[in-house]
């Protein structure tokens, strides 16, 4: 009931689902990064923010920390190994949603698995397919908290301090 009412006051039924559709995977990425320190690889330092004010209190690692690509990989390589304790992906890639982000993305992706590591895009894509029309940037997702955090919780029920 009140999963509805608040799909209500989204709006439209296709910013509803969308909204609904990115607020759930928020939820399972922050679950999974909390209960089993899965690492979120984010471009910076205003992206971390954003996690954390949505809740995410497991590894946020900034790739924008004055480390050239080959350090960062390697750090990434040594800190989280090539799968995690359930045997899938030991690293999540969250990279922005324009041109920039997608480079980086396909970069750290080939370079990373040439190590063997093993990497999921999931969250970022299901999170461009349902934000792309309202922001390209994960930094921004801070500013949808109001309309994300109920079906975040829905998936991750902790009570945080933001």
């Amino acid at each position: 009931m009140r999963d509805q009412k608040h799909r209500s006051q989204l709006g439209s039924g296709n910013a509803a689902e969308r909204f609904t559709a990115a607020g759930l995977a928020l939820g399972v990425a922050r679950k999974k990064n909390r209960e089993q320190t899965w690492p979120i690889i984010l471009e910076g330092q205003r992206d971390r923010i954003a996690l954390e004010t949505l809740g995410f209190v497991g590894p946020l690692e900034v790739l924008n920390r004055g480390w050239d690509l080959d350090r960062f990989i390697t750090y990434l390589y040594e800190q989280y190994g090539t799968r995690n304790s359930d045997g899938g992906a030991s690293i999540c890639l969250l990279m922005d949603w324009d041109r920039t982000g997608g480079r980086l993305q396909k970069t750290l992706t080939e370079r990373l698995e040439s190590l063997d590591v093993k990497v999921c895009h999931v969250l970022r894509n299901q999170l461009l397919k349902a934000l792309k029309p309202e922001t390209r940037v994960v930094e921004s997702l801070k500013s949808f908290f109001v309309q994300l955090s109920p079906f975040i919780e829905q998936e991750d029920p902790v009570e945080f301090n933001r």
